[in-house]
């Protein structure tokens, strides 16, 4: 080969070859965009200087001192939390205009349903319906409640409208006898017997309880996915994320090359390292946008909100139109049942000219007097918008490196994979790209992650959307998870979640120290478990504590004395699973079993309710959240005790 060729291809190497910076150069360009970002220039190099100083970048010649360097690595930190911001902002912005136009037209749906009934009662019955109208605006009132976020049972708030509506419809169909408080109360204990309303009432709670737990569960869920949005966008970018974010964006700054971006392969490793957490949020966060896309189909058809709120005002008239056509059938199985009333007083009888002026004929609505809402089929079109939004929400957390790494500001093109920065020079970036979530960290080249540590926040969170899907799945069935037992299932509930927090605490303490556990919680090995039953064995005295749902315990005053109650001794151990022995300090089911057990207030449960007559229902309420408190007590009281003794 011709020397003058050999040359000329040597010199043609040499110009490919990216030169390593030299002490002198100019630092003009580092220093224009460093002041464009609003920061002195007093300590920024006029020429490059040695970088033996630099912590983060490559220790070449550079146009960054020390505090040029780190105040990079703050503005790294700024700009990844401001694109985590942007990259959220579309799911933030959705979460918060749909819940506001949910919320507001359910609002509105209820409103237009008193509002209607109002109106065409007054009209159709005048009087009747005016003297009684507290009947129907308390129902309005309970489902208010119930749709904002109240511990309000939709089964136990319709029962109790049905029990004082057919209180007074009764006295109106018999104008003739005068009836007493205690003679309606019997009235009111034979109605679920004699079904006065027909297969009204059944009716009308499947309809409108499947319509408002959904619609409450919708609401609730949106304002749950803006939470969740909100609090996992807002996170505190670990020390080792800060360093990676400062090499790929800030250090070609340092070396002179301003408008050099990181390759996006680097890009992809550094995100992911630093969203590893979020992207463990991902599989939940699918399942919770599935069902919610499901509730709001639900709404759409067999669910719906519209018809539910149209339909109470109807079926509350053809229950009325029932009982008066078998007025004369239901009176007499009464009298028998409750004895004859007494007649009423000459002057206080109507004459039946009086009695047709006051009383207008009970009817049907036809269907043109139906209520109709503002909104028209507004319904429909703010389900098919949700639906639509709420589909591409589904792998954001797994996408979201791609989303950042994709804006051209934050990385090179894919196709530029030889004139970017690979985090030390410009030049193509050799490793591979890793995989998505925390454990697939750990060969993560750019960000250094203790994947056996896993983020709090970000574990609080995925239960957060657990709970909120368990919740969603349930409305679809139409079920109320607060009152899923029974009617009286927030007793049991709160028994379950109190107990199973202290199984869970119980557990995690005994790995740490089972002497020191047992000690705190005040219990000793010979607690036997049976059941439901706790009893000690031995010599010591033996407590018992049976869970009955048809006992009526008296709620404590004091929930410390019932952790002392849990002092007991005795000699012989528990029986786990496999043969095993367990102490009783360690067994799941001791708190389990005394909690439940203390917590079984449900009143007697007859053939007949009186506790739902009115003046009942709101004790009944007010014994709820006596419970409640006492259940949360006892739960503070018995943690705060076994800390105290084990530290």
């Amino acid at each position: 080969m011709p020397v003058a060729v050999m040359l000329g291809t040597l010199c043609a190497l040499v110009a490919l070859t990216p030169r390593p910076a030299t002490a002198g150069r100019s630092c003009g360009d580092t220093r224009q965009v460093y002041s464009d970002k609003g920061y002195s220039l007093n300590t920024a190099p006029l020429t490059q200087i040695s970088g033996e100083h630099l912590r983060l970048c490559p220790q070449d010649y550079t146009c960054c001192s020390s505090l040029m360097e780190e105040t990079l690595a703050r503005q790294s930190e700024s700009d990844f939390l401001s694109a985590m911001d942007d990259s959220s902002q579309f799911l933030l912005t959705t979460f918060n205009q749909r819940h506001r136009k949910f919320d507001e037209f359910f609002r509105e749906l209820t409103d237009l349903a008193e509002k209607s009934m109002n109106q065409m009662f007054t009209k159709t019955y005048g009087r009747l319906y005016t003297q009684n109208a507290n009947v129907f605006q308390e129902l309005f009132v309970e489902l208010r409640r119930y749709y904002s976020g109240g511990s309000v049972s939709l089964g136990e708030v319709l029962a109790e409208f049905w029990s004082r509506l057919v209180e007074r419809v009764f006295s109106l169909v018999n104008p003739q006898y005068q009836f007493s408080d205690e003679y309606l109360e019997c009235v009111s204990k034979h109605a679920e017997q004699l079904q006065p309303f027909g297969d009204v009432p059944r009716k009308l709670r499947l309809q409108v309880s499947r319509a408002f737990i959904a619609a409450r569960a919708l609401v609730q869920g949106l304002a749950t996915g803006r939470d969740i949005v909100s609090k996992a966008a807002k996170l505190n970018a670990a020390p080792e994320c800060v360093h990676a974010l400062m090499r790929q964006w800030y250090c070609p700054l340092c070396r002179g090359m301003p408008t050099l971006r990181p390759c996006h392969s680097l890009c992809l490793n550094v995100m992911k390292g630093c969203l590893a957490n979020q992207a463990d949020l991902d599989a939940e966060w699918n399942h919770f946008i599935d069902s919610l896309v499901q509730v709001a189909e639900k709404l759409e058809g067999p669910f719906n909100m519209e018809l539910a709120a149209d339909s109470i005002s109807v079926k509350v008239s053809e229950a009325i139109m029932h009982m008066q056509e078998n007025s004369v059938a239901t009176s007499t199985k009464v009298f028998q049942g409750c004895g004859n009333p007494r007649p009423a007083l000459a002057r206080s009888r109507r004459s039946p000219k009086e009695s047709r002026g006051n009383r207008r004929p009970f009817r049907i609505y036809s269907p043109e007097e139906k209520p109709t809402t503002a909104a028209g089929t507004n319904l429909d079109r703010l389900v098919s918008d949700l639906k639509e939004r709420l589909r591409p929400m589904k792998g954001f957390w797994i996408s979201l490196p791609h989303t950042i790494c994709n804006d051209d500001k934050m990385a090179a093109d894919v196709t530029n994979e030889d004139r970017c920065w690979n985090g030390q020079t410009r030049g193509r970036y050799l490793p591979d790209v890793t995989g998505d979530g925390l454990v697939s960290q750990i060969n993560n080249p750019e960000v250094e992650v203790d994947i056996a540590r896993p983020d709090v926040r970000t574990r609080q969170l995925i239960m957060e959307l657990r709970v909120a899907t368990n919740r969603l799945r349930h409305a679809q069935a139409g079920q109320d998870t607060d009152f899923m037992d029974s009617e009286y299932g927030f007793f049991h509930h709160s028994c379950r979640l109190s107990s199973h927090f202290l199984n869970v605490f119980l557990h995690k303490c005994s790995l740490f120290s089972k002497v020191k556990v047992r000690k705190a919680v005040g219990l000793e090995e010979g607690m036997e478990v049976r059941g439901t039953t706790m009893t000690g064995q031995g010599t010591a005295p033996t407590r018992r504590l049976t869970a009955n749902r048809h006992a009526t315990p008296q709620a404590p005053t004091n929930p410390a004395a019932h952790v002392t109650d849990l002092q007991t001794s005795g000699t012989g151990p528990i029986r786990g699973g496999g043969g095993s022995q367990l102490p009783a300090s360690q067994h799941p089911a001791t708190f389990t079993s005394f909690l439940c057990a203390w917590c079984s207030l449900s009143p007697p449960c007859g053939g007949n309710r009186p506790w739902l007559r009115e003046g009942h229902m709101n004790q009944h309420k007010e014994n709820k959240k006596k419970a409640q408190w006492h259940i949360n007590a006892i739960a503070v009281l018995v943690i705060h005790q076994m800390i105290n003794k084990m530290f």
